[in-house]
């Protein structure tokens, strides 16, 4: 692997899908390139959702060239709809990792919040602290990007450095 390397963090929703891409140089030294909350309307249509969140996605791909893409393993869902409109919004992170030849990686909760709290029970506030203070943050991101943000650091603390 190269000396640093990006990686593009995504927390799946239908409605509000938070994402994060870092740049990693070792497994302690990260930088922040950009956070955020891929926004859809309540009015907006399921698949208007899904059209829209594959634009976003494709963009942040096209404007900072990851070399992988990290995403948290769905483990408990509410309900069934719930799970299949989650499944859609997955699908929908999982075709655009395939279109641009990226390598996907998953975690489960417990182990993105161990890695960005050391415990992996914590709470989404927890998360967002401790993501805003490893990475230097002025503002605490939003719970959906701060998990994002947190997906892509538990990625770059296991990966290997040249």
């Amino acid at each position: 692997m190269s000396s640093s390397q990006v990686i593009l963090g995504i927390d799946p929703s239908l409605r509000s899908t938070g994402y994060g891409v870092i740049e990693s140089f070792s497994p302690s030294r990260h930088r922040v390139l950009t956070w955020g909350i891929i926004k859809n309307s309540p009015q907006l249509s399921v698949e208007n959702c899904l059209a829209n969140l594959y634009e976003k996605l494709q963009s942040l791909i096209h404007d900072y060239h990851p070399h992988g893409v990290a995403l948290e393993r769905t483990i408990y869902v509410q309900s069934h709809s719930v799970a299949i409109t989650l499944g859609c919004a997955r699908g929908v992170v999982l075709l655009a990792v395939a279109q641009n030849g990226l390598e996907l990686f998953e975690y489960a909760p417990r182990q993105i919040k161990m890695a960005s709290t050391g415990r992996g029970a914590a709470r989404k506030n927890q998360v967002a602290f401790m993501i805003r203070a490893l990475l230097g943050l002025d503002t605490t991101p939003s719970p959906d990007a701060s998990d994002a943000l947190a997906v892509a650091l538990t990625h770059a603390q296991r990966c290997r450095y040249a």
